[in-house]
């Protein structure tokens, strides 16, 4: 087994205990040995912890030893970080251009009391750590440092689309499905075709397989996939489907009937495929009430269902269901090698083949075991670290019929602990939940679960780094990549097993009756809308929550500013405030006493105005999204003082952004302004922003002109911006020589922008050997690109579309091929 889940807890402690911000107050009385007991007692407890991991499952008595050292570990980093907050507090009161009244204003207690309130809680920490420090030698526990970590080969990132030859042993399902779907039915206009299977067969996998074949693509007029997943809604199912017909309208605001209405208008007459993927409901009213909706498609229409349930296919079907059998031994040997051996790595290390066979017969035939474990091996070439796996003690384990895939629990196992914790945290979005790899990674360092040893590596490229991993070892799918952010989505088996691990530490609330375990950490709310107005006495119990997070599939959001302020009072250890598509008008005062909070999302609250200036006490704060905030007057005054934030998505209606302010910002990585109306100049210190890596501006309608020093962003490797009609990107000679270029693009995004004339060439003067992407769109009045563009070596993608007054132009040409 790989590190123990806590192993990378307890070192990440040790870690903050060794920190400069502690070093500072070390010399109050009591303090220095406090912290030197409880560094050296987590260093002995370390020591055993991945045999008391091991070990859990046989012994109660160690299950509760280590739910109690979880506890004290999550406290402990409170306290830490509570340092850490009173250090960047103290950095804004000390900067040079504060007054008086600022320094009032972020002043929060005698720095004595502080000292003797902080001294105390380490006491305490400090008590409780000696206590299972005791404990530990009455388990019998061994030490052990060092652990075997499995080396693992990273492989690309697959796409949502089904690629038909990498698909093994289902020809023949596929070729009797589209059979199926190409005849008429006598009688019925829409007939639906039930695929019944145990979960990770391939149900979702064989559809996708049909769904993008050339032979359905010519027959249907319409092609449409849902996943319905455990919660079949009438108004939610709806929504999918209008979604996935693409007509660009917005439905999330509509009631049930006019949804009704907009359904049957988008199917009537047409010959439609619909794809409803994963369905749970055996209740036949709420079929019956969809399926009324569904039958005014053109004679020859059809729906496939993918489900576990035989009383589904029963339920739903109209004709014979498909019962998706397991994957012969062959072809699950083909499908492990295709996953686990890379190049001619197969044909030179036949040990390998034998135990590969071994393993893959214990999989009995189920294609996620394989895929899995396939991948958790590849590139692999220590035949101890494969027999490691088919020898372990979960294939022995008991299987009931709902339990986790013994070699999904056996993959998770080889994790390092560090991807350990960031799986387990993905457990608080609902299942069939779309992450976006960006929107992920500042969770995760929100959380603290990204760390780095060395100073010059970024956070962010960490966190993209585990993500990675996680993707390549099979624990992500169905990727694609969006506006330069790669999304996917967890299958609901891998949904599962992150449930399984995190039960008593993260809690998706559905009901305000629903009872939470008070060692609950982390808070989702899947449906938001159904919330009461107050706090449910349930959540009233919990003071240690770090994560609230809420949005569904409807777009709406928490619409109580009661329930809102008593969170925020309520749970002051507070990491996240995902508020997305919330519906409320003033964000209470007391947001600033949450001085751990480092990510706060109120992206797409229409009705918010003004946010209180106490916000810009949050010094801890690292996100900040107010994208489609589209009421909010004008951003926080003092925003200057939030000096940690590394990602800033603003939508304001202010008519230019003021020196002072965001050019301050000087940690700053990610920058979005968007959806600004009345915008026309952005802040003219934005040289300022010198570690900025990401740069969008799109849909500024008013915006006129760049400030000259955008050319003085060093680190800046991506620059994106789209519809801007008025935007001129042009600069006198004059200004090219007061600011040379000097950052180095990567990628260069232009679209919509009908002011550029000629390529203005400091855009690229200084990317001559860096960039890589460049994509330019509907620049209708762009007449030539720039001629180095050819000498570009480092360049690997270049689009250029609708750009007619480009038609001559050769670079041009060779983008569209």
């Amino acid at each position: 087994m790989a590190d123990s889940f806590l192993f990378n807890a307890a070192e990440s402690v040790l870690g903050k205990l060794g920190s400069l911000a502690l070093q500072e107050f070390s010399l109050a009385r009591g303090l220095e040995s406090d912290l030197e007991k409880i560094k050296d007692n987590l260093k002995v407890i370390k020591a055993v912890l991945l045999d008391a991991e091991q070990q859990r499952s046989q012994n109660p008595r160690i299950e509760v030893w280590l739910e109690n050292l979880k506890e004290v570990l999550y406290d402990a980093e409170d306290v830490v970080d509570e340092f850490e907050c009173e250090v960047l507090r103290k950095q804004v009161v000390k900067s040079g251009n504060t007054t008086r009244k600022v320094r009032r204003f972020f002043s929060r207690s005698n720095p004595l009391t502080f000292r003797f309130r902080m001294g105390h809680k380490l006491k305490q920490i400090r008590e409780r750590v000696d206590e299972i420090a005791a404990l530990k030698s009455k388990f019998g526990l061994t030490e052990r440092i060092f652990d075997r970590n499995i080396i693992h080969g990273e492989r690309e990132m697959t796409h949502s689309f089904i690629d038909a030859s990498n698909i093994i042993g289902r020809e023949q399902a596929r070729d009797d499905i589209i059979e199926t779907l190409l005849q008429s039915v006598d009688g019925e206009n829409v007939s639906i075709v039930p695929i019944v299977g145990i979960g990770g067969i391939g149900k979702t996998t064989l559809a996708k397989l049909v769904y993008n074949d050339q032979r359905i693509a010519t027959y249907f007029e319409l092609k449409l996939w849902v996943c319905v997943s455990d919660v079949f809604e009438l108004d939610k199912v709806i929504i999918k489907i209008l979604d996935s017909a693409s007509t660009g309208q917005r439905y999330t605001d509509m009631g049930i009937d006019q949804l009704q209405r907009t359904l049957r208008q988008a199917l009537n007459g047409k010959k439609y495929l619909l794809i409803l993927d994963d369905v749970w409901s055996e209740d036949p009213r709420k079929w019956g009430e969809l399926k009324t909706l569904l039958m005014g498609g053109a004679n020859g229409s059809k729906i496939v269902v993918t489900t576990r349930s035989q009383r589904v296919a029963e339920i739903m079907g109209t004709v014979s269901a498909l019962n998706l059998s397991l994957l012969s031994h062959q072809d699950c040997l083909s499908l492990f090698s295709k996953c686990a051996f890379k190049g001619q790595q197969e044909k030179q290390n036949p040990k390998l083949i034998t135990i590969g066979e071994e393993i893959v017969r214990k999989c009995k035939g189920v294609p996620l075991a394989v895929i899995t474990l396939g991948s958790l091996l590849y590139s692999v070439t220590d035949g101890r670290e494969w027999e490691f796996i088919r020898d372990n003690e979960i294939w022995k384990l008991e299987q009931k019929e709902d339990d986790i895939l013994p070699a999904l629990r056996l993959s998770y196992e080889h994790l390092p602990s560090y991807l350990k914790r960031c799986f387990a945290y993905c457990s608080i979005f609902p299942k069939d939940y779309e992450m976006d790899d960006i929107e992920l990674v500042y969770l995760w360092i929100a959380n603290g679960l990204v760390q780095s040893s060395n100073e010059n590596q970024e956070l962010e490229d960490i966190g993209l780094r585990y993500f990675k991993e996680l993707c390549s070892r099979c624990f992500f799918q169905d990727f694609f990549e969006y506006g330069g952010n790669v999304k996917c989505q967890m299958h609901d088996l891998i949904h599962d097993l992150a449930l399984s691990i995190t039960q008593n530490e993260c809690s998706m609330v559905r009901t305000s009756t629903q009872q939470i375990p008070k060692s609950v950490r982390h808070i989702s709310f899947p449906y938001p809308q159904s919330l009461p107005n107050d706090l449910p006495e349930s959540l009233q119990n919990l003071d240690r929550v770090r994560t609230i997070w809420s949005i569904n599939e409807r777009r709406e959001g928490i619409s109580s500013e009661v329930f809102i302020k008593k969170c925020v009072s309520r749970f002051q250890y507070m990491r996240v405030l995902d508020l997305t598509y919330s519906r409320f008008e003033v964000l209470p005062t007391s947001i600033g006493d949450l001085k751990h909070l480092k990510y706060l999302n109120l992206f797409g609250n229409g009705l918010i105005r003004r946010l209180p200036n106490s916000i810009c006490k949050l010094q801890s704060l690292q996100v900040l999204l107010l994208g489609k905030c589209w009421s909010l007057e004008e951003l926080p005054k003092d925003i200057k003082y939030m000096i940690s934030l590394r990602f800033l998505w603003i939508t304001t209606n202010q008519k230019y952004l003021p020196t002072g302010g965001i050019g301050c910002l000087k940690f700053l990585r990610f920058l979005f302004i968007g959806w600004c109306d009345n915008l026309e100049y952005l802040f003219e210190d934005m040289q300022g922003l010198k570690m900025l890596r990401r740069l969008f501006i799109c849909f500024c309608r008013s915006l006129t002109s760049l400030p000259q020093n955008i050319k003085c962003l060093m680190a800046l490797e991506t620059l994106c911006i789209h519809e801007c009609e008025n935007l001129d990107l042009a600069m006198e000679e004059g200004e090219d020589n007061q600011f040379p270029t000097q950052f180095s693009l990567q990628k260069l995004e232009l679209r919509n922008l009908p002011k550029l004339v000629e390529f203005p060439q400091w855009l690229i003067r200084g990317s001559t050997n860096s960039l890589k992407v460049m994509k330019v769109e509907g620049c209708r009045n762009l007449r030539e690109l720039p001629e180095c563009l050819q000498n570009m070596a480092s360049l690997l993608e270049v689009q250029i579309k609708y750009c007619p007054q480009l038609n001559n132009d050769p670079i041009r040409k060779a983008g569209e091929n």
